[in-house]
């Protein structure tokens, strides 16, 4: 039996092989399939267990890793162009093994000065990124949901009364659910969201939204905050951040910007013309485990005004607290988030950024964008498939231009069964459509002609 604390010969060879497995997995993700689910619920059956009572050797649960990777979806490989692709760089996992093992609380800076200095130097370049001034504060975050909820709560801390229920709040039909999740629980009701139509391009109308507040104003209730999208997950379209700005300014709402998906396309040239007037939100939600292909688990808000966000954020010292710094050159980040308790997620943001360079990621998204092209103009001469929408960001939805729903879902179960590429589906204008993201550092393009071979194919077997 290995004692909690092992042995350095036992670290050793523990450490060894985990070492050994991800090397070999990560060497084989070009050539695994995209997803494999045959056999994953009797897989799962076969680990249903109460923990032991007495311990076991390493071995068995690096086989448990392997049963887990290989029965799901290839979230790390080149096919995954499902969803919002994470791709889970080498450097972060390094870091995540290294900040577990020293386990510095960072959450209140006089703990670990250094820890709170890394993870500001990353919530700094974040609103560096987007032209915030020094007075700005950020958060790292689980994800994009916890993001926006404590965007609303800022919101809601700022704009309204302590008695808010007559606060609505403005997103898009196309905004992701986060957002409504999140404005419930904050605590307003599901009616208080108001639903602004959108224009043929998918993108939040600003003039029926600038309708919608007068009209709510006119009625007594009290508008306070406009969320717009740097990137839908449906099918990747940038509402018009600048009027989005006007109207929030004219109305004196608050202005939010879900950037979860998209936000990182701010590194690219294309990426900042698209998001043009995104300097101006009051609140920016950012998932580095999607732009920055880090490991899932890694979300960011940055806030233009943090004392904002402290002020939404913070109930007072604590007495058993009363040892440790005050807020100041470093923050406390439980006094801008609504956790205490957290891993130190800076490291594994920055050890990417410290041994790759920005540029590394400029390049990789501006590759990003250049593959949903080469992906769209390829689909365009399949004459079966309608594309509605051109790609803004990388995401390409597409569909039969004939067929009902049941037939498109058909045209997806072929192509996943290629297992080469894992694409999903949404509904858009209450039609069924076929999506592919590319968002993963290790896509390219050898992988997404190989993609329009598969579509072409999966299309041909459809309509003989």
């Amino acid at each position: 039996m290995i004692p909690l604390d092992p042995s350095p010969e036992q670290m050793r060879e523990m450490g060894e092989a985990a070492l050994a497995y991800a090397v070999e997995f990560l060497r084989a993700r070009a050539e695994a399939p995209a997803s494999r689910f045959e056999e994953a619920e009797t897989v799962a059956r076969r680990y249903r267990a109460s923990p032991p009572e007495q311990g076991g050797e390493f071995p068995p649960l690096v086989e448990l890793v392997d049963a887990i990777a290989r029965n799901s979806a290839d979230n790390a490989g080149p096919g995954f162009l499902a969803y919002i692709p994470g791709g889970g760089l080498f450097a972060s996992s390094l870091a995540d093994l290294l900040s577990t093992t020293i386990d510095r609380f960072v959450n209140l800076w006089g703990e670990a000065p250094v820890a709170a200095q890394i993870e500001d130097n990353v919530v700094r370049w974040l609103c560096d990124l987007f032209g915030y001034p020094p007075e700005s504060r950020g958060v790292l975050t689980s994800g994009g949901s916890m993001a926006n909820f404590s965007a609303i709560v800022s919101a809601r801390k700022a704009k309204l009364p302590e008695d808010f229920l007559s606060g609505t709040l403005y997103v898009s039909e196309q905004a992701h659910a986060s957002v409504a999740k999140a404005a419930m629980l904050a605590g307003f009701p599901v009616r208080n969201v108001r639903r602004v139509p959108v224009t043929p391009e998918l993108r939040l109308d600003v003039d029926a939204a600038r309708l919608m507040v007068e009209e709510d104003r006119a009625a007594g209730l009290e508008p306070f905050a406009l969320v717009a999208s740097a990137g839908t997950t449906n099918t990747g379209a940038v509402d018009p951040i600048a009027a989005c700005a006007d109207l929030a300014a004219e109305e004196d709402l608050w202005l939010h910007v879900d950037a979860a998906y998209g936000g990182f396309f701010q590194l690219t040239e294309r990426g900042r013309a698209r998001f043009r007037g995104i300097e101006r939100a009051d609140s920016i939600t950012l998932d580095p485990h999607k732009g920055m292909f880090l490991p899932y688990g890694t979300g960011g808000l940055v806030v233009r005004d943090g004392a904002r966000l402290r002020a939404a954020h913070h109930a007072g010292q604590a007495a058993y607290l009363q040892d440790l710094g005050e807020d100041g050159h470093l923050p406390n980040f439980a006094e801008y988030s609504a956790e205490l308790s957290r891993d130190f997620r800076g490291l594994r943001v920055w050890f990417p950024l410290a041994l790759h360079g920005v540029s590394a990621f400029r390049e990789a998204l501006d590759e990003k964008l250049d593959l949903a092209r080469v992906l769209y103009e390829g689909l365009c001469e399949v004459p079966e498939l309608e594309l509605p929408w051109e790609p803004e960001l990388t995401v390409v939805p597409f569909r039969l231009r004939e067929g009902d729903d049941a037939a498109n879902a058909r045209l997806l179960e072929r192509i996943n069964a290629s297992k080469r590429v894992f694409l999903s589906s949404t509904v858009v204008e209450g039609r069924f459509t076929i999506r592919a993201c590319i968002l993963s550092h290790r896509t390219h393009e050898d992988r997404v002609r190989e993609c329009i071979e598969i579509v072409q194919e999966a299309v041909a077997s459809l309509v003989r």
